[in-house]
């Protein structure tokens, strides 16, 4: 299953055209390696989702063309959820 169909179905993202677009950016990984929106997904594979300042890292269980919003959740399961320091940028100090 393509991966931005299966962030919809699953409801990790709400559409399947913003799941697209955070894959564009490069924000979601499958086991390790960036993924593109029409990567492939399969049960057992590991996706980490970066939202903001926070990542989410989940195992695919298993994959259905349609779920029903209580069914959602039992498609994957919440390995990890990590929140990123605010990264401040550096000011080059020209007064040398």
């Amino acid at each position: 299953m393509r991966l931005d169909k299966f962030l919809k179905v699953s409801r990790l993202i709400k559409r399947r055209t913003l799941a697209k677009q955070v894959a564009d950016q490069g924000r979601i990984t499958i086991n390790g390696k960036v993924a593109k929106a029409s990567s492939v997904v399969k049960a057992g594979d590991e996706v980490a989702i970066r939202f903001g300042q926070k990542i989410v890292t989940a195992q695919v269980e298993v994959l259905k063309d349609s779920t029903k919003k209580e069914d959602a959740a039992s498609m994957y399961t919440i390995l990890k959820e990590e929140k990123l320091e605010k990264v401040e940028p550096e000011f080059i100090d020209d007064e040398d």
